[in-house]
C-alpha cells in the first residue's frame, strides 16, 4: 500500500510584526517588478528550472484568479532579461486561516542562488499584504525546502503548529537549521464568549 503524503508544514507571519513590513533589498544587476503577460514563458522556464515540473499554464491560470492586484512579483536579470524569481500574494482564506493571504510560490533560479532574490520577493509579497490589511499571512512549504525556510524564518515568519505531529516535525527542521524553535502562541478567545476556540498570534 502507497504511503500517505505527509501534510505540509506553515508557517504565519506574527501579530507583533503587523506594523512591520519586511524590506525589500536586491543586489546591483537585479530589479524588481509585477507579472505581466508577455511574462508567461520565462516565468515556466524559472518554475521549472527551480523544481515545479509539473508546472504548465493552466497552474498560471489557476494562480492569476487569486493573485491580489499588483501582487504577482518577479525579479528579472538586468544583464539578460530573465526572470530568475517570483512569489505571489493570494487570497487563499481556509477554516485555519479565515481571511486569508498565503504567500505562495516562491521560486528562485538555481543560477541566481545566495544573492537574496527569494528573500526579496517574500518581502515584496509580505509587504503587498501588509499594506492591504491582512491580519492572517501564511503559507506552506515542506520539510526538506530547508533553503526556503530558511529565507522565511529569516524575515520573521513563524511555525504553525496546526497539527498534532508540527511539533516534533518543526524541531526537527530547527535543529537542521540552527534556529531557535519558537512557533506561534495561541491566544485564546475571552471565556466570556463562551467558546472554546482558540486563535493564534
Amino acid at each position: 500500500m502507497a504511503g500517505t503524503a505527509k501534510e505540509q508544514l506553515q508557517m504565519i507571519w506574527p501579530e507583533r510584526l503587523f506594523g512591520s513590513p519586511p524590506k525589500v533589498i536586491l543586489p546591483d544587476g537585479y530589479r524588481m517588478r509585477t507579472f505581466r503577460p508577455e511574462d508567461q514563458a520565462g516565468h515556466l522556464r524559472l518554475m521549472r528550472s527551480a523544481g515545479f515540473e509539473g508546472w504548465n499554464e493552466e497552474s498560471l491560470k489557476g494562480c492569476l484568479a487569486t493573485v491580489l492586484p499588483e501582487g504577482f512579483f518577479v525579479v528579472i536579470h538586468e544583464s539578460t532579461g530573465q526572470i530568475v524569481a517570483s512569489a505571489m500574494a493570494t487570497h487563499n482564506p481556509s477554516e485555519l486561516h479565515p481571511f486569508g493571504g498565503e504567500l505562495g510560490w516562491l521560486a528562485a533560479c538555481p543560477d541566481h542562488r545566495g544573492k537574496g532574490l527569494g528573500t526579496a520577493v517574500c518581502a515584496a509579497v509580505t509587504a503587498r499584504f501588509l499594506g492591504a490589511g491582512y491580519r492572517r499571512i501564511y503559507l506552506r512549504t515542506d520539510d526538506w525546502r530547508l533553503a526556503a525556510i530558511q529565507v522565511y524564518l529569516k524575515l520573521g515568519y513563524v511555525p504553525f503548529l496546526h497539527a498534532p505531529d508540527m511539533e516534533g516535525r518543526w524541531r526537527a527542521v530547527c535543529e537542521k537549521l540552527a534556529w531557535p524553535f519558537r512557533p506561534a502562541q495561541p491566544r485564546r478567545q475571552s471565556p466570556s464568549r463562551g467558546s472554546s476556540k482558540q486563535n493564534v498570534a
